[in-house]
């Protein structure tokens, strides 16, 4: 759960901020990853799991994934840095899958259940029974019991008990997946089908038992840093309120105290993204689409792809926000390197297509950053304040939360043409997206402009944030009010954007 300080999130930021401690001093991977388990979990009496052995052997697979490795195999004899090598540089691409799940911390959780609790009543009516299509509900020792081999799950019972005394499981992680990517191995533990994966992230956050993991590029990105190489951080608009003590005129010099050379504003790009996609609209819908999708969340786009092949033109073919921002960089810095910092699990997936490669090395989490804070020992109440981020309009700030990047667009679309209307439908959510498309293939919304957002809220609700969803989404609206001007179109960088959808850094 986003912004709730668990054993869960405590045990994620040790293990990132160790990888980059590691970095940051320049120790030996191959010698201290072995130690790094004893440090995480210490003492002799297991604080989480049943055995602390098992504690350790988790965090040491969880600082394999971090560094960038894949897990070992349950049945390998094998120390965690094996195979490190290849991760000790400046620059590596993630290797599939991105997204994994570590067996022996599953709890192999059924993956859906009606069960009857200790609130049952034994009631003279039971209702649970009377209203159950297959019969499997009978009362049995003055208790209502269910027969699971008969049981269809549709909740008929749960909603007929006056008591609340039947419930509904369902695995965490399946119900959180809106690709039904999550089924079981043969010991009922959870096992991804990547075929089906889009990588959004949210079986990670609503794991309850931390076994699912995303593999990432903190010591890659500090080698880089720490190399004569300048580095650029661009920072999505989701990072607002994310850290505490956090200030806009702060931002800057929080992340050069990381050291990284400068950071720019993700937001910038989400401008130049708004006016390409208003223009696409305009040109295209309904003379040569019957409806326009928008580009950004690459979790979306990508099941629209997967589900939806015929409607996969209709994805506007607009560079993203994080790409036509780390092109305005290399325009002019060929040589630097780009490290798109958000709440995203997909960019490190976008990323690593080879048509991006060039643009954006690196892809880190608020929550992998906060690591590298604590491992630098940089606290942002100690951080002078200077210039602010100010080159970004409050809609392209605006691209962080759910029906904001249509709400842009929109407005780009009225200031190239104030008669043309323009009809929106957004979802968040990929099942929620999954069923706009459908009506979508259907003709319903035939001239529409279509926003999806893989996670519910948008980016400021994605797997990588550290904040409650409400309280991010008030502190991204403090930031958009302080943005020098409201509207996309108003960017000073739009001479730039023929020029930018033609470069090509190599």
């Amino acid at each position: 759960m986003r912004g709730l300080y668990s054993s869960k999130t405590e045990i994620r930021h040790k293990i990132f901020t160790e990888i980059a401690r590691m970095a940051y001093e320049e120790q030996s991977p191959e010698e201290v990853l072995e130690e790094l388990p004893y440090k995480i979990i210490p003492g002799e009496v297991a604080t989480y799991r049943d055995s602390i052995f098992l504690e350790r052997a988790v965090v040491g697979e969880r600082l394999r994934v971090a560094m960038g490795m894949s897990l070992r195999k349950i049945t390998e004899h094998a120390p965690i840095s094996k195979g490190v090598e290849p991760s000790i540089i400046e620059e590596k691409y993630y290797e599939p899958p991105l997204i994994n799940v570590i067996k022996f911390a599953c709890n192999a959780c059924p993956e859906k259940r009606v069960m009857t609790t200790e609130g049952c009543q034994g009631c003279l009516e039971h209702p649970c029974v009377e209203v159950c299509p297959k019969k499997a509900v009978h009362m049995e020792g003055g208790r209502s019991h269910i027969d699971e081999s008969s049981c269809i799950k549709c909740g008929k019972c749960v909603e007929a008990c006056p008591y609340n005394a039947i419930i509904k499981q369902e695995r965490p992680c399946t119900k959180a997946c809106g690709m039904n990517a999550i089924g079981s191995d043969e010991y009922g533990r959870a096992e991804i089908d990547q075929e089906k994966c889009v990588s959004c992230g949210q079986c990670l956050v609503s794991c309850p038992f931390s076994a699912i993991v995303d593999k990432g590029q903190i010591f890659q990105t500090i080698m880089a840093i720490k190399s004569e190489t300048p580095v650029y951080a661009i920072l999505a608009p989701a990072i607002a309120g994310q850290f505490q003590d956090m200030k806009n005129t702060k931002i800057r010099g929080a992340f050069q105290a990381l050291g990284f050379t400068d950071v720019r504003e993700v937001a910038i790009g989400a401008d130049l993204c708004t006016v390409e996609e208003a223009k696409d609209f305009l040109e295209e819908v309904p003379e040569k689409l019957p409806f326009m999708a928008t580009s950004c969340c690459p979790s979306w786009s990508m099941m629209a792809k997967k589900l939806f092949p015929e409607q996969a033109k209709c994805i506007s073919m607009a560079l993203t926000p994080m790409v036509l921002t780390a092109r305005l960089i290399k325009q002019k810095e060929p040589d630097c390197k780009i490290v798109f910092v958000g709440p995203c699990a997909a960019k490190k997936l976008e990323a690593s297509r080879k048509s991006i490669r060039s643009y954006v090395d690196f892809v880190l989490t608020f929550e992998e950053v906060a690591g590298m804070f604590d491992a630098k020992g940089v606290d942002w109440k100690d951080i002078p304040e200077g210039e602010p981020l100010f080159r970004a309009s409050a809609d392209g700030r605006g691209f962080a939360v759910s029906g904001g990047v249509a709400q842009a667009v929109v407005h780009a679309v009225k200031r190239i043409d104030p008669e043309r209307e323009v009809k929106v439908v957004n979802a968040e959510g990929l099942q929620n997206c999954k069923k706009m498309l459908q009506m979508a293939k259907a003709g319903k919304y035939n001239g529409y402009l279509l926003e999806g957002m893989a996670c519910p809220g948008g980016c400021v609700a994605g797997a990588g944030t550290l904040q409650v969803v409400k309280k991010a989404a008030a502190a991204l609206e403090k930031m958009k009010g302080e943005a020098s001007f409201t509207e996309s179109s108003d960017s000073k960088y739009q001479s730039r954007l023929e020029s930018l959808e033609k470069f090509d850094v190599e």
